[in-house]
């Protein structure tokens, strides 16, 4: 096998394992793992400690306006082995998880000066290779020519009850039923809107998460980094 290392980007539907599975498989090669829905929800949190969004309605000049007072890193945790996120040089992984960012971050990343912020970061942190990232337009626009892409996908009741079981088990509380309309209006969101709408890429490997456990999934996707890599 090639000591080269590729790029390997990871799309799909919310609470598809993508991050999960992004973050074992980037621990199996030695990557850097980057969770760039992560950075939009930083986004769609700041806006909502602003009052830039309130009644799921967002001001879109105004948050433009505000873009320069947004600073997003992350920041590697020896204790978890993971990399927290930081807006403006707080800790906000556990802030950013909330159902209330949920509900907005889609109506955030429609804003393409948004976008063009946040994919200029990821670019950047990818210019090395050795990296997996995952979100929704990483390759179509944020890595086009990744050596592997996937394309992360289950069912809608399947997820609800996987996002439903994330944020009970952080103390909820919150109904089946909302965490399943909140998933169908993000997919209705992600995949219409006008710029870097949520589709598959035409050279992407499929993934459906549906009736499979996240060993399962982890082991299929390193199978497909090993056959890029070997191909080196």
């Amino acid at each position: 096998m090639s000591d080269k290392k590729i790029t390997i980007a990871i799309d799909g539907h919310s609470s598809t394992g993508k991050s999960t599975a992004a973050k074992q498989l980037a621990s199996a090669l030695g990557y850097v793992f980057v969770d760039s829905g992560a950075m939009y929800r930083a986004v769609a949190l700041f806006a909502l400690s602003e009052k830039i969004v309130h009644d799921n309605i967002l001001d879109k000049q105004l948050l433009i306006e505000r873009l320069d007072d947004i600073q997003i890193h992350f920041k590697y945790n020896s204790q978890t082995d993971k990399a927290d996120v930081y807006l403006n040089d707080v800790h906000v992984d556990a802030q950013i998880r909330t159902l209330e960012v949920s509900a907005v971050v889609s109506l955030v990343a429609e804003v393409s000066e948004v976008r063009a912020k946040l994919v200029s970061q990821q670019q950047e942190m990818g210019k090395g290779k050795g990296v997996v990232m995952d979100g929704r337009d990483i390759g179509t626009v944020v890595f086009p020519e990744a050596e592997l892409k996937v394309f992360m996908t289950a069912a809608a009741n399947v997820r609800a009850k996987r996002r439903y079981a994330e944020i009970m088990e952080r103390g909820g509380p919150v109904s089946y039923e909302h965490v399943l309309q909140n998933v169908m209006e993000r997919d209705r969101i992600d995949s219409s809107r006008a710029d870097s709408p949520l589709v598959q890429a035409a050279d992407a490997l499929l993934l459906d998460t549906s009736n499979m456990t996240r060993e399962q999934q982890f082991e299929l996707l390193k199978s497909w980094a090993m056959e890029r890599l070997s191909a080196l």
